[in-house]
Order: C-alpha cells, then structure tokens, then sequence
C-alpha cells in the first residue's frame, strides 16, 4: 500500500510545464550554452546605459548579457539538469531557488532577474528532472540529487562559501531546499516560500508521517540551523497557510514570517510587502564568514507568537503598476478541496490518478 500512495503522491507534486518554455541552444563561436527566449528587460537596459550613445548602449546590453550564465550539470543519479546563474555587481549572498511545481526556468528568470535588482543578490536557479531541458523523469530522489548538484556548482565552479548561500524553495521546491539545509550548519539563511509539511499532508490532512510519505519536511525543519523566514499566503487552496504555519513554529531559528491576507499560491511577488520583507529579511543577515548571529533574530517565545499572529493587509499591486510575473499561475486551476479523511485502501491506477487530478486540480 505504500509503495502505491508514495507514487500516486508524486504524480500529483509534479506537475512539469509541457512543452518547456525554453530552448538551449550552443553558441557556435564559443560553445557557450544559451537560452534564446530569455533576456534582460529592455527598460532595464536604457536605465542602464542613461541613454548615451549606441555604442555605450551596445556595451551595457553586452554587461546585461554577460550578467547571466546558463550551465548544464550532471547529477549524482546520472540526469543532465539546466541551471541559470544571474550575477549581481554587488551582491551580499547567493540565493539557490528551487521553483514551484508548474514551473520551468523560462519562466522564472524574469522574476530571476527582479530579486537579484532588487535584493542585491546572485540568483542560482535550476530545472529538476524532467523540467525545462533537464533530462530524466521528476522524483522525489531526483530532486535531491538536482539540488546537491547545483549546490556542488556554486561551490566548485563559482566559489561560494555556504555562509554566503541562501536556500530559496518555493512550494514544493520546499523539499529539496529542507533537506539539503538540513545537511549543512552554515548556511546564509532559508527562504520557505508557500511550503508543505509532507507530500502527502497536501492530499490529506494526517497527523503522523507515514514512511511512504514524500518530502517530509515537517520532520527535518528542526534539525535547519540557520535562520528560516516563511512566507505564505492566507488564502492559498493549493498548499493550506497551516503548513507554513506549523513550519514556522517547529524552526530552530525562527525570523519573523510573513502572512500575506488574501495572497493565494502562485501571485504573492505581486504583494509590496514581498520584497519589502524579503530585502529586510536579507539585509538583517549581513555579510558573515561564520553563522549568523542568533542575538540578531527573535529569540523570545512572546515575540515568535506575536510575530506568528501578525498577517500583512497589503494588497497586491494592480498590474499596471507591478512587473508582471511570467509564470502561469495554478490559482486559476485550483478550487478548494474539502477535508478529506484518509481512505482505507487509496490504492489507485494510473489512469484513475489521472483523471483524479484533472478532475479536482490537484497541483502544487
């Protein structure tokens, strides 16, 4: 029986766009790997080159260019996954992001590119198996594997020490993000932004962790030594506020989190308070070549149960005034699912979890 559910779990956690948004091609000059669909905003460019002449405006799109490089790696379970690093010329940290469920890197780097502006940061993001181009099927184990092999490459290739690494995992990048930083004490920081408890506590509401369960993270938060922010949406129908909630409250190093009212899965970046609680976030660690100091972070319990009651009221921004996120959102698919007990035999086929899903939209 657990064989079964573990698998029927996993093919509602992924959920990969098809096709992929993006193509990788090779620079026939230089071998160089790039991705044709993605650039840096055109606007971006003209702030940047004070509309000086063309050739000063040439430089300053080649710099943009150059700002960001896309990179194959080979993991540890023999998949080949796409990665994209987006350098900032004054970054204080380097945030390795794992993206949500119904999402490629074509259509995060948009996004890629806003947080490393706006926080001052170097921005890692990868494709899992079987998303975007990466090769191989998305598992749970793959995942592991995908983020440690990204996690190596900052390391190996671009030298970055892990007191200067951020883990970001969104939904159910908040996997691979809680097991990987469960696994190293020096650590930045963690960002867990609308993350689940388990796998299988998104499906149903149990109370225990059953050893067929998938990304059990509600039994690995505790051993994360660094500071954990959490960020989650009150109205989120896809992974219910409760599992940021309880994340929250089982962190060893706890930062005061952020409860956006009204905020669903896939459109908290539209909030003002977002970023404004990102960068804060960020600029409270500083630069540290040890652990950051936990002096700095709430330490007492009156403090976290304050924090932990507090919900921000901003609304999103109205999309002619907010820089529009590229990714589809799942908000749209997903209607809200009623309690459900755990069924006594939840052994289903292939094609009955199929039509499962598409009948209740089932995706994180």
């Amino acid at each position: 029986m657990g064989g079964v559910t573990s698998t029927i779990a996993a093919r509602f956690a992924f959920f990969p766009p098809t096709p992929p948004s993006y193509t990788l091609v090779a620079d026939a000059a230089t071998g160089r790997l790039l991705i044709p669909e993605i650039s840096r905003p055109p606007a971006r460019r003209r702030r940047r080159d004070g509309g000086g002449d063309s050739s000063s405006g040439a430089a300053a799109a080649a710099e943009e260019e150059d700002a960001t490089e896309v990179v194959r790696l080979r993991t540890r379970r023999g998949n080949e996954i796409v990665a994209v690093y987006v350098r900032h010329a004054r970054a204080s940290a380097t945030l390795l992001y794992s993206h949500g469920n119904a999402a490629d890197l074509g259509q995060m780097y948009g996004l890629f590119v806003e947080l490393s502006r706006r926080l001052r940061v170097n921005i890692f993001g990868y494709d899992y198996a079987g998303y975007g181009r990466s090769t191989g099927k998305p598992t749970e184990y793959n995942t592991y594997a995908d983020i440690e092999a990204a996690y190596n490459c900052l390391k190996e290739k671009y030298g970055v020490p892990d007191e200067d690494i951020i883990l970001y995992g969104q939904s159910v990048g908040s996997g691979p993000t809680i097991d990987l930083a469960s696994r190293l004490p020096n650590l930045r920081a963690v960002v867990l932004h609308s993350p689940i408890l388990s796998g299988l506590r998104v499906l149903y509401p149990v109370k225990k962790t059953f050893w067929f369960d998938i990304y059990k993270n509600v039994d690995k938060i505790s051993l994360v030594n660094c500071p954990v922010l959490v960020i989650h949406g009150t109205s989120d129908d896809v992974v219910d506020w409760s599992h940021g909630k309880q994340l929250w409250e089982l962190c060893k190093v706890k930062h005061s989190p952020l409860w956006l009212s009204g905020g669903g899965h896939c459109n908290l970046e539209l909030y003002p308070d977002y970023i404004r609680h990102l960068k804060k976030f960020v600029s409270s660690l500083g630069k540290k070549s040890t652990k950051p100091d936990l002096k700095e972070l709430p330490a007492t319990e009156d403090t976290s149960r304050k924090d932990a009651e507090s919900v921000s009221s901003d609304k999103p921004q109205e999309a002619a005034k907010c820089r529009q996120i590229s990714r589809k959102s799942l908000d749209s698919r997903v209607g809200k699912s009623k309690t459900v007990d755990v069924p006594e035999k939840p052994r289903m086929s292939s094609d009955d979890v199929d039509k499962f899903r598409r009948r209740r939209c089932l995706v994180w």
